[in-house]
């Protein structure tokens, strides 16, 4: 690698970006070839923190910044990079070299330009990039998963106003993509103040995106391979909690923010709600399927009861902040939502728990 480093130093920013790839491609072809999940030593990442990234070797001294035009040119260069890589292994071990947190000063850079690129990936439809980002999404911490997803949502919501519908018809060339952005959005959006209700612009999408397949809450979990418990502090496996989570709290969370606002007549999108609400039912009907198919039934849970308990918890909290007299049909339809939730998910196979057990904790 230091011969690689000597030779790439002798080039401008762009060209030594190009170089880069080119030849830890070339190294990670020749790793793939005798294992399938290569040991990603610490001097390719050196070598991208260096010629990518602009994080000089010595980290006493500063690094170069490039300008706006140079970094527009240096995404382009890694997106055209991942568009043109066809071998999958390959192009998901040098993606998630590049971005995979390091637990460094870098991890700053890496993800201000992975929330970059995957936008440019949006507005240009890179289905390779995207594909790459929904892999990195299951393999890094929600921590870092959110931030990607609220820099797409501050890209695509905020920024230009219509801009929403280029984001939308992500879903017709990365259903994969999408449900793992909805999953890190409900993980960012939990309601649990006026500020973290998801924007308007951003429920109606993804209650369009759900509503036409229910199923695209469940892709992650039905291409990944089964595994007991999920690391701690990692995403769910589908956004079907964050969901249902979104639809039971919504009454009474925009309940809340109305007294906040003084009475004030807020738009609280209750309709896109009701949709949703629809939609995770159907969604849940597609998993009883899937799980009697596969010999799963009864055998493993997608709505966990740990995390039902805290859900249950704030709900009950929400109803003792609001004045049941104010709020009375807030709480009926949240509480309905509710018991319909537990009741499919039970009858389902998603959530395994006995009645009794149940019984006792929401009561």
């Amino acid at each position: 690698m230091s011969d690689i480093r000597h030779s790439l130093l002798r080039r401008d920013a762009l060209s030594a970006a190009k170089e880069v790839l080119y030849h830890l491609d070339i190294y990670f072809s020749s790793q793939l070839q005798n294992a399938p999940v290569p040991l990603v030593e610490k001097g390719p990442i050196e070598l991208l923190e260096e010629f990518i990234f602009q994080i000089p070797k010595d980290r006493s001294s500063h690094g170069k910044r490039l300008g706006a035009i140079q970094e527009l040119q240096l995404l382009e260069i890694l997106c055209n990079y991942f568009q043109e890589q066809t071998k999958e292994p390959v192009r998901q071990v040098i993606f998630n070299s590049l971005f995979s947190p390091q637990g460094n000063k870098g991890d700053e850079q890496r993800m201000a330009l992975l929330g970059k690129l995957t936008s440019m990936a949006v507005a240009v439809c890179r289905v390779p990039v995207l594909e790459s980002a929904a892999s990195w999404l299951q393999r890094t911490p929600a921590v870092y998963c959110v931030r990607l997803a609220k820099a797409l949502v501050d890209d695509y919501c905020g920024l230009v106003p219509g801009s929403i519908q280029t984001l939308k018809q992500i879903f017709n060339v990365s259903p994969r993509f999408c449900c793992q952005f909805i999953t890190a959005v409900a993980a960012f959006y939990d309601m649990s103040t006026e500020d973290l209700l998801p924007p308007h612009d951003l429920l109606e999408m993804i209650v369009s995106w759900i509503f036409e397949d229910p199923r695209l809450i469940l892709i992650t979990f039905l291409n990944t391979p089964i595994t007991a418990n999920l690391p701690i502090g990692f995403l769910d496996f589908s956004p079907l909690m964050g969901m249902v989570r979104w639809c039971i709290i919504a009454p009474l969370a925009y309940s809340r923010k109305q007294k906040a606002a003084g009475g004030e007549p807020i738009r609280d999108n209750q309709n896109l709600y009701s949709k949703l609400h629809l939609s995770v039912l159907q969604g849940l009907m597609v998993l009883q399927t899937h799980l009697t198919e596969k010999g799963l039934y009864g055998r493993l849970a997608l709505v966990l009861f740990e995390q039902l308990v805290p859900l249950v918890e704030e709900l009950g909290q929400l109803c003792e902040e609001l004045n049941p007299l104010n709020a009375e049909q807030e709480m009926e339809l949240a509480l309905d939502r509710l018991a319909q939730a537990l009741q499919v998910s039970m009858a389902t196979g998603a959530l395994i728990c006995s009645r009794g057990k149940l019984w006792m904790k929401v009561h």
